[in-house]
């Protein structure tokens, strides 16, 4: 991944400014696949059910945080109706602001509104169940994920999980210089994840998406 960012600064600035010209709403956040958009929150839904709930060892309900928040798409339709609040945090403050609309009544319930870049982000130590990373993973560097992952894990709370959420390659690191990302196999994923100190809890595959898109796998880390 070195060799493709050769320019860090540009990777970085490159997608900014690709989600800057990105209309803010769900189509937008989707990449033109809003109608996917339930069926995905229904996937995350069982995926986090599962860890959810009172007693030994589950995760707590009490303040999520979702990273490359956009809009609030996640948030509204997964993490409000699960957690008290929910921190967004997204690089785009046009995003944030239309957040704060598009999230309506709930959004009350909203603590913190971070327009930061997830490579310069130090999240709140201690203070979340769970911290959730969608379709974000591929605008980050392969040292600046595992540097965000560690610092992820310091601010969990206990019991908390990390979950990341994205496509995976059929092999190597496959750049798209559309929106200056790239997207990793599951076997880079795992190492970077190893690489941070995190394990893996659960992992699984979205299923019911269109066949011409990436595989999405979900993966659960403490």
């Amino acid at each position: 991944m070195g060799d493709i960012a050769e320019n860090e600064t540009s990777f970085y600035s490159n997608a900014e400014g690709y989600w800057k010209e990105v209309p803010p709403t769900v189509d937008g956040m989707l990449g033109g696949y809003g109608s996917i958009s339930s069926i995905d929150i229904n996937g995350s839904k069982a995926f986090l059910q599962k860890f959810l709930g009172e007693g030994e060892g589950k995760t707590g309900t009490s303040c999520a945080l979702d990273c490359g928040a956009g809009i609030g798409r996640i948030t509204k339709r997964l993490l409000l109706p699960l957690f008290n609040t929910v921190d967004l945090v997204d690089v785009t403050q046009e995003f944030l602001d239309k957040a704060k609309t598009y999230l309506g009544d709930e959004g009350k319930r909203v603590g913190k509104y971070i327009c930061n870049g997830l490579q310069d982000f130090v999240p709140e130590t201690g203070r979340y169940d769970v911290i959730w990373i969608q379709w974000v993973i591929g605008h980050l560097t392969d040292d600046h994920l595992v540097e965000f992952l560690r610092r992820c894990q310091k601010a969990l709370r206990p019991n908390g999980l990390v979950v990341v959420k994205d496509n995976v390659s059929y092999e190597g690191v496959v750049p798209d210089e559309v929106d200056s990302s790239v997207c990793r196999d599951l076997e880079i994923v795992h190492s970077l994840v190893g690489r941070a100190g995190l394990r893996i809890v659960y992992e699984e595959q979205q299923m019911n998406f269109p066949k011409e898109i990436y595989q999405v796998h979900m993966l659960a880390l403490r």
